[in-house]
């Protein structure tokens, strides 16, 4: 049997991990500012981590949702009091794609609708609903092909409105920054407005966090910029550093009903150990306050580069946007540089690294991109 070839792949194999460097089975050490989709939160194979999860993998590594998971009841406790939601619940689930269809769907039980409000270069997963809720046709297979999902531009207040007087509305889903879209930030104004128009309609509005969540945007969700609260917010990506584990976090008008949702391996002992070890790390080593540093810092010095379209983005999730003569520069980075950068159609570069990183590794990349700039 071979590998069903779906990924376009790099020829490089990583072997270890530390901190914000990873490196090759060759022996070469590469920067990482990409941290596999913006999942490696709190660094690789940080020591707590490697801790918690070896602890508890001598206890037990998992049983289902049919028995008490104290741990369970451990992070949900704690994961209030880092993000601030105290007050809502939390469902446990195995990725983004599966939160955001939770999410989806819990909003639908909740007010009995069908149809949700989606936004232009949206990412919401590649799962049935989450996929015909992302702009993006070539991934929507016949089947997942909806009428229920209305796609509206980003930031466009009046198109909102227009939306939610014509349509009996069940849910707006929305990423706080885009990050496939290529780092588009959500107005301040664009999410009240969303907010108040949810309220005004009983629709429930869904913060799409699994990307820009989870203390990268310098808050805990970036959503919380705009100083509203959503009534759902789905997370996984930096959830569990590289464990799968994601889930949703439920404001307290949503009840639960036994059966509504469900999973085998969402909140597994081994995924809680791994979630409680970021949230611990992030507390400890105060990561949303340097993610807000050291992303306001290579902000500032990407603004004062020659050649850059626009740079966007808010703490450590940030989008370098190139004129099309420059479309080389992430291969250049990491084939030349040994620096890992994701990228967004069509020149955009993302920067998606550990919430830890330090200004010495953001200044190996200022370098070396000044020295791919210069080049032109």
């Amino acid at each position: 049997m071979k590998l069903f070839d779906v990924y376009p792949l790099n020829d490089i194999t990583i072997v270890k991990g530390a901190g914000s460097y990873v490196w090759d089975d060759q022996g070469k050490k590469y920067l990482d500012l990409y941290g596999g989709h913006a999942v490696i939160s709190i660094g690789h194979t940080h020591p707590h981590y490697v801790k918690r999860i070896e602890e508890q993998l001598h206890k037990v590594g998992f049983y289902s949702n049919s028995i008490k998971i104290p741990l369970q009841v451990e992070l949900a406790e704690k994961l209030g009091t880092v993000s601030g939601k105290e007050d809502y619940q939390l469902f446990l689930c195995n990725s983004g794609a599966e939160a955001n269809e939770n999410a989806l769907k819990l909003a639908s039980f909740y007010n009995g609708r069908k149809k949700i409000i989606a936004f232009k270069k949206s990412f919401h997963g590649r799962t049935s609903l989450a996929v015909a809720a992302t702009d993006n046709p070539s991934i929507v297979a016949p089947v997942n092909e909806t009428e229920n999902v209305i796609f509206l531009p980003f930031n466009d207040e009046a198109s909102l409105e227009k939306a939610f007087r014509e349509n009996e509305i069940s849910s707006v889903i929305i990423e706080g920054i885009q990050g496939v879209g290529g780092i588009n930030v959500a107005a301040e104004s664009f999410l009240r407005k969303i907010r108040s128009l949810c309220d005004a309609h009983n629709a429930v509005f869904i913060a799409d966090s699994v990307q820009c969540g989870y203390g990268r945007s310098g808050r805990f969700y970036s959503h919380d910029h705009a100083g509203v609260q959503a009534d759902i917010y789905t997370m996984a990506k930096g959830m569990g550093n590289g464990f799968p584990v994601a889930g949703i976090s439920i404001a307290p008008k949503i009840q639960p009903k036994h059966y509504m949702l469900g999973t085998t391996f969402g909140g597994n002992h081994l995924a809680c150990a791994a979630a409680l070890a970021v949230l611990e790390v992030m507390e400890e080593e105060k990561l949303l306050k340097n993610a807000e540093e050291i992303g306001g810092y290579l902000v500032n010095e990407l603004n004062g580069l020659p050649g850059i379209r626009e740079v966007r983005g808010r703490g450590l999730m940030i989008g370098i946007d190139l004129p099309d003569e420059l479309s080389m520069v992430k291969k250049n980075l990491l084939f030349k540089h040994k620096i890992f950068t994701g990228e967004a159609k069509p020149n955009v570069i993302r920067l998606l690294p550990a919430l830890n990183l330090g200004k010495a590794e953001a200044d190996i990349f200022l370098e070396a991109l000044k020295t791919e700039l210069n080049k032109v």
